[in-house]
């Protein structure tokens, strides 16, 4: 009586197998998902795609042409007067303040450290800054005239007035980094900085998929 059972069963588990149904055995120790399979945490945005602050056109360059009467001091008007350490106080200050431009700049964003001016900011003005020769036809320029074209011309915004105290201020604390400026000791260029992407690969780290095989384990 018992061939019977045995031959039944069999063409049981033999029908089970053709008919696709699950056979009655241990599941496959290396069928559960491949951990690698998942998504490669390489393929996420590189953050060296993201735009270069380098390659945009430099802010700090004049762009077009300018009236020169922007920067050109109108006769019959002075600096305000007022307590030279208080003007260089505020003009610090105003040194540091975006909301002088239109574009978000700030004296500082193009001259931090000394960085962005000519060998010849060093000497005393009136003299000649290329800058103001291309965009406004101006030959040789005096220093609150120069506050006057960085105004306009980087920072996009209008003069600020002659006599006004916010010019004066500007203008004796430009001095001020003048003194202490020395051709060649400029701060080194924001964009030659370590490159963010030089940093250590995340992918070259070892491979979690390079472990041993759990099913090339000796059987």
């Amino acid at each position: 009586m018992r061939k019977p059972l045995k031959s039944a069963a069999l063409l049981a588990g033999m029908l089970s197998f053709a008919l696709g149904a699950p056979a009655a055995m241990s599941a496959n120790p290396c069928a559960p998902k491949n951990p690698c399979a998942a998504k490669n945490p390489c393929a996420a945005k590189n953050p060296c795609a993201a735009k270069n602050p380098c390659a945009a056109k430099n802010p700090c360059g004049a762009a077009g042409k300018i009236e020169r009467k922007l920067i050109t001091r109108p006769k019959g008007t002075h600096l305000a007067k007022g307590n030279a350490a208080e003007l260089v106080k505020e003009g610090k200050k105003l040194w540091n303040d975006t909301k002088l431009s239109t574009n978000g700049m700030s004296c500082n964003t193009c001259h931090q450290g000394g960085a962005a001016f000519m060998a010849s900011f060093a000497k005393p003005y009136p003299h000649r800054v290329q800058m103001a020769v291309d965009q406004a036809g101006v030959r040789t320029i005096h220093l609150d005239e120069m506050v006057q074209a960085c105004m306009v011309m980087p920072m996009a915004a209008k003069p600020l007035g002659w006599e006004s105290r916010e010019l004066a201020a500007l203008t004796a604390y430009t001095a001020k980094v003048q003194k202490g400026f020395r051709p060649g000791k400029a701060s080194a260029n924001p964009c030659a900085a370590k490159n963010p992407c030089a940093a250590k690969n995340p992918c070259a780290a070892k491979n979690p998929c390079a472990a041993k095989n759990p099913c090339a384990a000796r059987k």
